[in-house]
């Protein structure tokens, strides 16, 4: 089950498929098909025939519906002899359901970032009492909501809503990545059901200083699984400095990623923290997660990879939920709740796929 604060805040963990909690696809087609007037979609990919489907059903009753999209799914990386041709190609389903809901006269496009278009959000409606967000690290395809490890975050917040808002219409004129030319107003702290939550957006926002900001301000330990981790991120340098200052620092990298060479996870496991390579074992595609959770209390999600190009050159978010300064009693107890869930499915994650990454010798 879902993690729900006061119907204001939902914290989703799956896939159910591979031993998660949450169903992330039913999710996702439940938080469209509760749309009244308007989607605004910045996703990566949208191969889900489910998802697409929940969209075209949107657009049919009357939704407006606005998406854009990574134009490498679109594109032939190499070009069939013939491209009048249908099937067989590589990325064919994404084109054929991007043709499907450009059918249904939603209006979707591709973005103009020549770098990783990574976003994955949906900003919907615009009354007051039905506005929300979805954000996490979920892409919209079969693999994302079945086989890989992912999160969803559902907020029911109008000042939220209005700040991607503003993020959604860069991304829509393509003032964004390298092209932006305007900049985005600093961070707001907002009140979700008591809780603080702060959204970033990269690479204005630098995303990487804030998470190295509020690891440095840990007492006790730092948790996270993490899809890809780079040394050149600056954030691997935070780790290793509070774990050598005796804080626990345990965390799960998804083996495809962290076996690399400039992968951070020997450098974790050298400096006395305890890292985990998740296997692909017992139908596990990837660990896609974007986690993090900071003495059981701060919970730091979205789709942001802690790499140097995510902070430089895509185009991302992440949310922070949570305060560690926090002094409301209430308020506190509510976001440890919360980080507790999280801290839950990265142990469960580590105990069903982790193998532990010795230190150097």
């Amino acid at each position: 089950m879902p993690f729900n604060l006061n119907d204001r805040i939902e914290f989703h963990m799956g896939p159910s498929a591979i031993g998660a909690p949450d169903d992330l696809e039913a999710a996702i087609v439940d938080f469209i098909d509760r749309a009244r007037d308007s989607l605004d979609v910045a996703i990566q990919e949208v191969e889900s025939r489910a998802i697409t489907e929940a969209f075209v059903r949107a657009r049919q009753r009357g939704v407006r519906v606005r998406i854009v999209l990574e134009q490498d799914y679109l594109r032939a990386g190499n070009p069939p002899a013939d491209p009048f041709a249908e099937g067989g190609a590589e990325d064919e389903e994404n084109r054929a359901l991007f043709a499907a809901m450009l059918r249904a006269n939603i209006d979707a496009r591709a973005d103009y970032n020549p770098e990783i278009f990574h976003q994955k959000f949906i900003v919907r409606d615009s009354g007051k009492s039905r506005r929300a967000l979805l954000a996490g690290s979920t892409n919209f395809t079969p693999t994302g909501v079945g086989r890989n490890l992912n999160h969803v975050v559902i907020l029911h917040d109008q000042r939220v809503c209005n700040e991607y808002d503003l993020e959604f219409e860069e991304i829509w004129t393509g003032t964004f990545g390298r092209k932006r030319n305007r900049h985005d107003p600093s961070p707001r702290n907002n009140r979700v059901a008591g809780l603080r939550v702060r959204a970033l957006f990269a690479p204005d926002h630098a995303p990487e200083m804030e998470i190295m900001k509020q690891i440095l301000k840990a007492r006790e330990r730092i948790d996270f699984a993490i899809f890809t981790f780079s040394q050149s991120s600056g954030i691997d340098d935070a780790l290793v400095a509070m774990s050598q200052a005796g804080l626990t620092v345990r965390g799960i990298f998804d083996s495809g990623q962290g076996n690399r060479d400039w992968a951070a996870t020997r450098l974790v496991a050298n400096a006395g923290g305890e890292a985990f390579l998740a296997s692909r074992k017992n139908g596990l595609g990837k660990l896609h997660h974007k986690l993090m959770v900071i003495d059981s209390s701060l919970v730091i999600a979205g789709s942001f990879n802690y790499t140097g190009p995510a902070n430089r050159l895509n185009d991302e978010n992440i949310l922070l939920i949570g305060d560690l300064d926090e002094d409301d009693p209430d308020a506190q107890a509510d976001q440890e709740a919360l980080a507790a869930f999280a801290l839950e499915e990265i142990e469960r994650m580590i105990a069903a796929h982790g193998v532990a990454v010795p230190a150097a010798p």
